[in-house]
């Protein structure tokens, strides 16, 4: 009893999700995790992951156990920001272009990862703490790049409106979005679409 205690407190701990090894430290062997889920105490995510049956994890939690290296990415941090209301119908995640695609086939949580150039990747990653977990999210000010570098794959509206909200966000920093625009060589579609209102 001891055990399964400090075992929902390290799940707590961590978001709701434990991977194997650190139920094995925990002193869990592989047949007893193996048991726990027979019991329905917990139950496996993917592979090497498993979260608490009574705790449903944020999604985002989720993912950013799962995949340390990905990054909460476009619509997913625009409605993070409050610069849309559109929930995408999956979590959109930039993930390095070569890691292998396979390792994204997971059920739950729904991921549609885009694959970056390992040099964009960490351009703007901010860390927020969600439930005690680490997770990585584009900064607003990268975000409204990746809306200005993927405007064809947003619908008008959804694009339009994260130029408003970016353009009256009291916490945005215009010259950090511009040296963003850049590197990623829009600068002059920044400079038409946002430098007008600034």
């Amino acid at each position: 009893m001891i055990k399964i205690n400090k075992m929902k407190k390290e799940f707590n701990r961590h978001g709701g999700v434990l991977k194997t090894s650190e139920l094995n430290n925990l002193g869990f062997s592989s047949r007893q995790i193996k048991t726990l889920a027979e019991e329905g105490a917990i139950s496996r995510i993917k592979h090497g992951f498993y979260e608490l049956t009574d705790y449903i994890p944020r999604e985002e939690v989720v993912i950013a156990r799962l995949f340390p290296k990905a990054v909460i990415f476009l619509e997913s941090a625009m409605i993070h920001y409050g610069y849309t209301d559109r929930m995408p119908s999956a979590w959109q995640i930039a993930v390095d272009r070569y890691s292998k695609t396979t390792k994204y086939d997971i059920d739950y949580p729904l991921i549609a990862p885009y694959y970056l150039e390992p040099k964009f990747i960490e351009v703007g990653v901010d860390i927020i703490q969600i439930d005690g977990v680490k997770v990585r999210i584009y900064n607003r000010d990268r975000t409204i790049c990746d809306v200005l570098r993927y405007e064809k794959k947003l619908e008008e509206e959804v694009f339009t409106d994260a130029i408003k909200h970016y353009v009256k966000d009291p916490k945005k920093n215009a010259r950090r979005l511009f040296e963003y625009a850049g590197r990623f060589n829009i600068k002059n579609k920044a400079q038409t679409y946002i430098g007008v209102w600034l």
